[in-house]
């Protein structure tokens, strides 16, 4: 008996043991309060100098929590380092500094694209988390932060909100992030990502104010998050190195251009991508923006259950030759390819911009019959579908399956007539072409476009044909 009371007792110790391990009980992470390092937290105190003492210790001593308690934390440019958890709670703020001298570079290496400036930075780091329910916030006004153009370029220090370069296994979770000078949360060659119920605030701040910037990116999952941005919401982007295996779903985003754009930069390519459930509003200059002009191929992408409300063009897939390496051009430089591109479940509403919205409203009020004149700018930022190659380079294997878009109308007999340019080498957005000839699709140099159960409708008179089809082999329309 006394053997059985003893094995027993064994049995219970080791699985009150396991357990303890299991829920933590045992091995807590080691909490690093900012306060401690000397922190203040009232909003005008410059804090850089106590958030990376903490940093420092943490990383140092092997990992764990540095954690930010309620309260308003000034800071410049802080280097997040590999095991360090940055927790943010309810009521906690890290402030970005509106003094350009708060954001030195002399420690950061220089990035593909742009200038190194940026408030939070991390470089050959892993496992790094930033979780919480507070908030990071740039605070990069047009007023503290100015963008002056110089012969079509940007001049002028405007920090990103966050850089990290070849950076492994980083989590997102929770916080809100706000008014960057430039853009917004900007990886580059990093590997296992994983964004999740992250909110961004960055409409109508300053310019170029991109949300999410993943370039050369591999295995990323971006879920269940809230984006709202001056710039594009969700951005691939490959000036080096492909983006790969990447998956975006349950995300709401509105943006004064794009809700998704793969290439601004495109060199490395875009491969095996999937975003699905997901809602885009309020995006004037277009819906969905797929792009390889810079050599890269784009390959595997699928869109599905995707619902678009008050955005200008619809879809835009571009192949171009502008051959760019961000230092100038490649000459002689490789055409990309795009192929394997599928689109479904889609429902969206396409609008001209919101002046027109605006007054169209007005004249419906008074019960005024004539309606407003749509430009032709606005009506190139409202267009069709447009799928385009180059010649001798054409877009291959795109399926749109359960497609339902309404378009506003407005085109005219003159608009049916237009001639649309190639424009090979040039930056690709979709209103560069102007007004083109169809309401609902355009589409030239491409091989093997299914469109099954496709419903293009109008809201109002339009005298262009609803399709164009230019250089297109094997277009099939049930």
């Amino acid at each position: 008996m006394k053997l059985i009371v003893i094995h027993k007792l064994m049995l219970l110790f080791v699985y009150v043991t396991l357990t303890s391990v299991a829920y933590g009980e045992i091995a807590k992470p080691d909490i690093y309060n900012i306060k401690t390092y000397g922190a203040i937290g009232d909003g005008v105190a410059m804090e850089t100098e106590s958030v990376q003492k903490t940093i420092d210790a943490c990383h140092d001593a092997g990992g764990g929590v540095v954690w930010v308690p309620a309260g308003d934390f000034q800071i410049g440019t802080i280097i997040l380092k590999s095991n360090v958890t940055l927790s943010l709670d309810y009521g906690a703020s890290l402030l970005g500094s509106t003094n350009a001298a708060d954001y030195p570079i002399s420690n950061l290496s220089r990035p593909r694209e742009g200038a190194a400036h940026c408030l939070i930075y991390a470089e050959n780091a892993k496992n790094i988390t930033i979780e919480g329910l507070g908030v990071i916030d740039g605070r990069g006004t047009h007023e503290h932060f100015p963008r002056n153009r110089r012969n079509g370029k940007n001049a002028g220090i405007r920090p990103r909100l966050m850089r990290m370069e070849n950076c492994e296994d980083i989590t997102f979770s929770g916080v809100t992030y706000k008014r960057p000078a430039f853009w917004g949360l900007h990886l580059i060659d990093c590997k296992n990502l994983h964004f999740n119920a992250v909110t961004v605030r960055f409409r109508n701040n300053n310019y170029n104010n991109d949300g999410l910037d993943l370039d050369g990116c591999e295995n990323v999952l971006i879920e269940n998050c809230d984006i709202s941005t001056g710039d594009d919401a969700i951005c691939l982007k490959s000036s080096l190195n492909p983006c790969r295996n990447i998956v975006v779903r349950g995300c709401r985003a509105d943006s004064n251009t794009a809700a998704v754009k793969f290439g601004s930069s495109s060199r490395g390519g875009f491969i095996d991508i999937s975003i699905t459930n997901c809602y885009f509003h309020d995006c004037p200059m277009g819906g969905i923006k797929l792009q390889s002009v810079d050599g890269g191929r784009m390959e595997n992408i699928n869109f599905s259950r995707i619902v678009m409300k008050d955005v200008g063009n619809p879809l835009f897939i571009r192949l171009g030759k502008r051959g760019s390496d961000f230092g100038g051009r490649r000459e002689n430089a490789a055409i990309g390819t795009i192929k394997n591109i599928r689109i479904s479940d889609v429902v969206a509403e396409v609008i001209v911009e919101d002046r027109v919205k605006a007054v169209e409203a007005v004249y419906k009020k008074l019960k005024v019959d004539t309606t407003p004149g749509v430009t032709d700018s606005e009506k190139s930022k409202a267009g069709p579908i447009m799928i385009t190659g180059i010649p001798g380079h054409a877009i291959e294997n795109v399926v749109m399956e359960n497609i339902k878009i309404s378009y506003p109308g407005h085109g005219t007999e003159e608009d049916a007539k237009r001639v649309v340019a190639e424009d090979e080498e040039r930056y690709p957005e979709q209103f560069f072409f102007g007004v083109l000839p169809a309401w609902g699709a355009y589409i030239r140099h491409a091989k093997n476009v299914e469109f099954k159960n496709v419903e293009l409708t109008l809201r109002g008179e339009d005298s262009r044909q609803k399709i164009v089809l230019d250089d297109v082999e094997g277009f099939v329309e049930h």
